[in-house]
């Protein structure tokens, strides 16, 4: 551990692509690393790729020394193990750099030496487990969302494998891979990608005398996560890579989000030489990144240092966006707000109205301090107003928002039969053009056109760092000639830059080692007979199904730390409780009924 802790560490931003267009704009923005989609089989059904377009997005990313990682992190079923062995085997073969994954039959299969990460899916929260995955071969485990600092720093200190850590976004409500509702009501399998959501849905809390508690609210919707301000401390605790979540939101989120984190990581790095970025290049941003102005259901930190008072947004799932004031003045077509923001044409603003129900509306136009809807809405006075679409800053992510370039040094010098342009890049890679050429005096400094135009790499990979001019005479080179030589040793640059990026191989070990348990639950979730057999030869004697594979299922279909209880200031294990209730409790939704059972030793929820 001191020696880990100890070395200079690479850290990893680690951002979402939907596809492979927000995939390069995410490395444009300073991302490390992204994970995108497979062709079938991801956690995010609706966000699969072709080969070509991650082919497309990993030749792209190498040219930064930045990773592309193919998430393939759903419970696999027999019939499709042929048809997954063959999507790694592709993947390996275009340049992938590792594959998130859930199921374990797929270390059973006939695939390449590709590094394998462990998906937050495989419930990454216990340390023999989290050693067993290590042992087994795995490069790179995502830790549970619900770990706090003590814990992840214990984990740290007895593992050598790199641990990663969701940093924002959408958090789901139960233990990341031990959620079964949608399946249980809809037979959408959130462990194949299917989930529909009931943690969004609004529900009403029912004590066991029937009384409501609480009344059509969004009680297991919990708000995004957002841990930008305790960076450091996670990475001290030891995690190595910063995960973004978002495989389904749009570009213009994971521009603004990749160019936010991008931004604080660096200004770690800056005072801290322990620490080095994990890729090449210097990003700049056109545009002051804001989170509060992208999608967003107001911030928690979760469980990291301990436990937020508040976890849900209670009146709604969706995003009400930053506060803009409180309504001062109405008329038949327009309002006045209080309040400092500058609002814009085309703004989105919404609102709770007295029903607690969020609605929303469009301006149309602003004058003299007079906001003029496209329809009026019902407003009263002192009504709080939230931005959820900022048109300005829309626009500005809409255009070319960033770039990133690689540093330069050219060395132009003399050789006997002409001259030569040597470019050596930050990376240490290096490219050397020569040209035969008669040599003549020039008349005036030529120093200053040479610098001109060996700058001009506008459209390319590079920015010039350092120029060396290297000559015995004022020597005379024409434009032209400089211009073709910039463009030759750049071109023959990046073919370096190609060849000297190593693809990643997996450490595979000679025999499986023995898993914590002998018994496995549904919670392990062994769907296929190459799971099954792993665990056996790991040696596991008892294996339950997943519950996916069961008939009629009559397990608890939701795990969580999240406690409704605590939410509403019952909490068993405060001295003081704001009241007693009577149990068991129940949500209901539709013609749904759930009961509530607290694990308060555990600080565990089960929904049944």
């Amino acid at each position: 551990w001191l020696e880990f802790m100890n070395k200079v560490r690479q850290i990893e931003l680690l951002a979402p692509a939907g596809n492979a267009d927000i995939g390069v704009e995410a490395i444009n923005h300073g991302a490390d690393a992204v994970y995108i989609g497979a062709p079938k089989f991801s956690a995010r059904a609706a966000a699969g790729n072709s080969l070509d377009d991650i082919r497309r997005l990993a030749d792209y990313a190498h040219l930064f020394s930045a990773k592309v990682y193919v998430a393939l992190n759903t419970i696999l079923y027999d019939v499709e193990l042929a048809k997954t062995e063959q999507i790694i085997r592709n993947c390996y073969d275009i340049g992938v750099d590792a594959m998130i994954i859930q199921d374990m039959g797929i270390l059973k299969l006939d695939i390449p030496p590709i590094p394998l990460h462990a998906s937050t899916q495989c419930d990454n929260r216990d340390i023999a487990r989290i050693k067993f995955l290590e042992n087994v071969g795995f490069s790179q485990i995502v830790l549970a969302r619900e770990l706090s600092l003590e814990e992840i720093h214990t984990i740290a200190k007895q593992t050598n494998v790199r641990l990663e850590a969701f940093v924002h976004g959408a958090l789901c409500v139960s233990y990341s891979g031990q959620c079964y509702i949608s399946q249980a009501i809809m037979g959408r399998s959130a462990n194949r990608g299917e989930c529909a959501q009931f943690c969004r849905m609004p529900y009403n809390l029912q004590d066991a005398e029937g009384n409501i508690l609480s009344s059509n609210k969004h009680l297991l919707s919990l708000k995004d996560l957002n841990q930008s301000e305790n960076l450091e401390l996670l990475l001290d605790a030891g995690i190595s890579s910063l995960k973004i979540e978002g495989r389904l939101k749009e570009m213009s989120y994971i521009k603004n989000i990749t160019a936010y984190y991008r931004q604080k990581l660096d200004a770690i790095f800056e005072k801290r030489t322990d620490l080095r970025r994990a890729s090449s290049g210097l990003v700049t941003h056109f545009f002051t990144p804001t989170p509060n102005k992208s999608f967003n259901r107001s911030f928690t930190t979760y469980f990291l240092n301990g436990r937020d008072h508040t976890l849900i947004s209670p009146h709604t799932p969706k995003a009400i966006g930053e506060p803009i004031g409180t309504v001062k003045t109405i008329e038949n077509n327009y309002f006045i707000f209080t309040g400092e923001k500058q609002l814009h044409n085309g703004d989105g603003i919404c609102f709770f109205n007295a029903q607690h129900e969020l609605q929303g509306f469009r301006v149309n136009r602003v004058e003299q301090g007079r906001v003029f809807p496209l329809e009026m809405p019902l407003l009263t006075l002192n009504t709080e107003l939230y931005r959820n679409w900022n048109n300005d800053f829309e626009k500005i992510l809409a255009k070319k928002s960033a770039e990133r370039k690689i540093a330069l040094e050219f060395l132009l010098e003399e050789t006997p039969s002409g001259f030569s342009l040597t470019a050596i890049d930050e990376d240490k890679c290096k490219a050397v053009i020569f040209i035969d050429l008669e040599k003549k005096t020039a008349h005036n400094d030529q120093s200053e056109n040479i610098r001109l135009q060996l700058s001009k790499l506008g459209n390319t990979l590079f920015y010039l760092n350092n120029l060396i001019v290297n000559f015995s005479n004022n020597w005379f080179i024409p434009s032209s000639i400089l211009s073709d030589l910039r463009r030759q040793v750049g071109d023959k640059l990046i073919l370096e830059r190609k060849k000297q990026y190593l693809q990643p191989h997996r450490i595979i070990p000679e025999h499986f080692p023995l898993f914590p348990e002998t018994h496995l639950s549904y919670l392990h979730n062994v769907a296929n007979h190459q799971a099954e057999q792993f665990y056996k030869d790991c040696g596991v004697e008892d294996i339950e199904p997943a519950f996916e594979k069961k008939s009629k299922p009559t397990h608890p279909v939701m795990f969580t730390k999240y406690c409704i209880l605590h939410e509403i200031g019952c909490c068993k294990k405060e001295k003081q409780p704001a009241k007693k209730i009577l149990e068991p409790l129940y949500l209901l939704t539709g013609k749904n009924r759930f009961q509530l059972r607290f694990d308060c030793q555990q600080c565990m929820m089960e929904v049944n």
